[in-house]
């Protein structure tokens, strides 16, 4: 599995392995257990293909009450368990453990309550991020967090990672749209944190979840909030000649107090991928494309088009064009939203990379893009969140080539590095996982990931949630401040950590 450090696995967990198996079957009885190696391969990554592992056992329980025993089971006799919804994440998050159960919640797959008057929809974590939008857009009302993958991603995992979207510069994050959960604790508890109410009083337990990749409990139920659709939605399609003239558009627009629906961005080599994947009409003599989407009241939008587009001007841009239907409102999105399997057309294999910065550096860290990429010899196609600064850069290489994986993950890794000097952060919306684990103390001193990980100990003291993902290195809860990490570099670094 490449050269990624996982955690060792546990010998005794693996000689119990039929027992374990057996009694899985018992608690989630019919088809709810995958033991056979060649069926469990359909589970041993998620999106972050680079990495596989086939996992203990595969189990996929139905009910509250079967995650509750399994997990309970589990903490009781010390052993490992993986949370997975849809498998999408980009990060490794969901990357099975040799001696762990893969707890799959897809059979959770059922809206449970749709309340229009009060504006929320109450989900299992399985219902995809998209499904939410079609339970109510017959009464003209949506889910607005929506990732690129939102057709299959499920609304789970999008709570575990804190997913965004093309609409989340205006709307927010699923962090802002998340008013309450039930979750399963690693030693079968089940405990509810917020509810229908927009705000909790106490800790804000969960805005921990939001984002907790799995390392805390497993979520089995979810409300959130829905929104009315916009009385009006028009975009502008403008094409700059240079990237950075891109970036300071953007800059500008948030600088003059327009707060677009969506702003996304693409450079030269994501927008050719893209219009010969959809043919949405993009042009294809710029360097960077920008899509800007203003919703609301029609007054409204007419005027802040006429000020992006001045804007807009100003920062030269060589083409602009504004939707005068709904149809070429989402021909124009159609490119962005197929962006990144339109890429894979272009490229054996594509390492989709996650950072965010302050909006005001584009231009900086896209030019430094362009060094890194003539340095390690790949190319890059950018597709990002212009909006709120979460980049999306997709490093091209060919897996069959000795080493290239090995140099794209080195160009990858800094990238973000590049990300967290000009005062961005490692992970947007796609979380760090084992993807970008290691990089964490760029980022973070010994004594903030000390202060993490003492989170990580009040909900699984034991370790056995979701272990190898996020931290750089396993440590015990008591042992918390023995090992001392500076600028990436343990000391003693030939000591086995796992």
């Amino acid at each position: 599995m490449s050269g990624l450090a996982m955690p060792k696995p546990d010998d005794a967990t693996m000689r119990r392995r039929g027992e374990i198996v057996a009694d899985m079957r018992i608690i989630v009885p019919g088809e709810g257990v995958v033991d056979a190696a060649n069926e469990m391969r359909a589970f041993e990554s998620d999106g972050l293909t680079a990495y596989r592992q086939l996992p203990l056992v595969v189990v996929l329980p139905e009910t509250v009450a079967q995650v509750s025993r399994v997990l309970k089971y589990c903490n009781d006799r010390n052993i490992r368990v993986v949370p997975r919804g849809s498998g999408t994440s980009l990060s490794g998050g969901a990357l099975p453990l040799e001696d762990a159960v893969l707890l799959v919640m897809s059979r959770f797959n059922r809206v449970i309550e749709i309340d229009f008057p009060n504006r929320i929809v109450v989900a299992q974590p399985g219902v995809t991020n998209l499904g939410i939008t079609t339970a109510v857009e017959q009464k003209g009302f949506y889910y607005a967090p929506d990732p690129s993958s939102q057709i299959a991603c499920s609304i789970g995992g999008n709570v575990a990672e804190n997913s965004g979207g093309v609409h989340c510069l205006k709307y927010g994050l699923t962090a802002n749209n998340v008013l309450g959960i039930e979750m399963v604790l690693m030693n079968g508890e089940v405990v509810r944190l917020g509810g229908r109410h927009l705000d909790a009083e106490g800790y804000d337990l969960l805005g921990v979840m939001t984002g907790s990749e799995g390392l805390l409990g497993v979520v089995t139920e979810i409300t959130v909030r829905i929104l009315k659709k916009p009385e009006t939605a028009r975009a502008l399609l403008i094409g700059f000649p240079t990237s950075e003239q891109g970036g300071q558009c953007v800059a500008d627009i948030i600088g003059a107090g327009i707060i677009p629906g969506g702003m996304e961005m693409m450079d030269r080599p994501a927008i050719h991928a893209a219009e010969d994947f959809v043919h949405a009409g993009y042009p294809l003599d710029v360097e960077a494309l920008l899509i800007v989407e203003l919703d609301g009241p029609s007054v409204e939008v007419d005027h802040f088009i006429t000020e992006v587009e001045a804007i807009a001007i100003r920062n030269g841009s060589t083409t602009c064009r504004i939707s005068q239907s709904e149809q070429e409102r989402l021909s124009f999105w159609a490119g962005r939203k197929a962006a990144f399997p339109a890429v894979g057309r272009i490229s054996p294999d594509y390492y989709c990379m996650d950072g965010t910065i302050p909006r005001k550096e584009l231009p900086r860290v896209l030019a430094g893009m362009r060094e890194l990429s003539e340095k390690y010899g790949l190319g890059v196609a950018n597709v990002f969140h212009a909006g709120d600064g979460n980049l999306h850069p997709l490093i091209l290489y060919d897996a069959n080539v000795p080493g290239e994986l090995d140099k794209a993950e080195s160009f990858g890794a800094d990238i973000l590095r590049l990300c967290v000097k000009v005062g961005g952060v490692l992970t947007g919306e796609h979380g760090v996982g084992v993807e970008k684990r290691d990089l964490m103390p760029e980022m973070f001193n010994e004594i903030d990931l000390d202060q993490q990980m003492r989170v990580k100990c009040a909900f699984d003291p034991n370790h056995l949630l979701n272990p190898g993902k996020v931290f750089p290195q396993l440590r015990r809860c008591a042992e918390l401040g023995r090992m001392h990490v500076h600028r990436g570099q343990m000391a003693f670094p030939d000591i086995p950590r796992f």
